[in-house]
């Protein structure tokens, strides 16, 4: 049987100008890989037309238990809590799931990424880690918290057979005092992440553990940054996948990765104002 596998990301229109990029170097790269778009909100006139430019299929699921973990987590964030949204990934009828930020741009071959996952040693695997944007020093109260590794939810590739949707949404709400105890603030779907995993005790791995080729580098400020016919390198000279404009105010103009996100930016709009 073949196995089923697949990307999943996560929009409206609020955020159209980063997924056109995103979707033109995916797309690129990744010309047969199927692609999953889960509505961020209702505002989706834009995404729709970029979603038939690319040839991705935008979910029509129903989005209610998910929205309901989030209303009970963040009572007084209701423009955030969306960002829940994403987990919706672990719902799809596939083997294997990747799921993608769309403030990032693709370099190469995601399907290479896939066929990684082992029960018991890579059960959810990473790219970057992210130890500042996760818990507070409260998590050393609890030892399925206290060592874990704090990873990046921008990138994540695991299985809905592994990770459920239901599974996720039972545990940090059936341990949402801890969960709230824990959780950085100002932050919401990642810590939602990390906080599911550690308390399952999922396996975490690391792309390079995985790959040695492969970089966990994704910062699109990361230094030492070198680019060549096939793509950019980090610094040890692994190749990097994909870069991501975490935590960026202000669309790509002046640093390493920025001539490559207006490249794709650039074909983006001709080919869906073409559409």
């Amino acid at each position: 049987m073949t196995e089923r596998r697949g990307v999943a990301i996560l929009a409206n229109d609020g955020i159209c100008d980063w997924l056109l990029p995103f979707l033109d170097s995916y797309r690129h790269h990744n010309p047969d890989l199927p692609i999953y778009l889960i509505p961020y909100d209702d505002r989706m006139e834009r995404v729709a037309r970029a979603a038939a430019a690319y040839d991705v299929r935008i979910l029509d699921d129903d989005f209610g238990a998910i929205d309901r973990l989030a209303a009970t987590l963040y009572p007084f964030h209701p423009k955030r809590r969306h960002r829940l949204r994403k987990f919706q990934c672990l719902a799809l009828p596939l083997d294997e799931v990747m799921y993608i930020d769309v403030d990032t741009i693709v370099f190469r071959d995601l399907s290479v990424l896939f066929g990684r996952l082992r029960p018991g040693h890579a059960e959810f695997i990473i790219a970057s880690t992210s130890p500042e944007w996760v818990y507070t020093q409260r998590r050393q109260d609890y030892p399925e918290l206290a060592n874990a590794t704090l990873f990046s939810d921008g990138f994540f590739v695991t299985s809905p057979a592994i990770l459920p949707l239901a599974r996720l949404i039972e545990t940090v709400g059936s341990r949402r005092a801890i969960f709230r105890a824990v959780r950085k603030w100002n932050t919401y779907a990642q810590p939602v992440a990390n906080f599911a995993v550690h308390s399952l005790g999922l396996k975490i791995a690391s792309l390079t553990e995985l790959m040695p080729e492969a970089s966990c580098e994704t910062f699109y400020r990361a230094q030492g940054i070198k680019f060549g016919d096939n793509g950019p390198w980090d610094i040890a000279g692994r190749e990097i996948f994909f870069a991501h404009w975490a935590g960026a105010k202000m669309l790509p103009s002046h640093d390493l990765f920025s001539p490559a996100w207006q490249h794709h930016a650039a074909r983006a709009a001709l080919r869906v104002g073409a559409a």
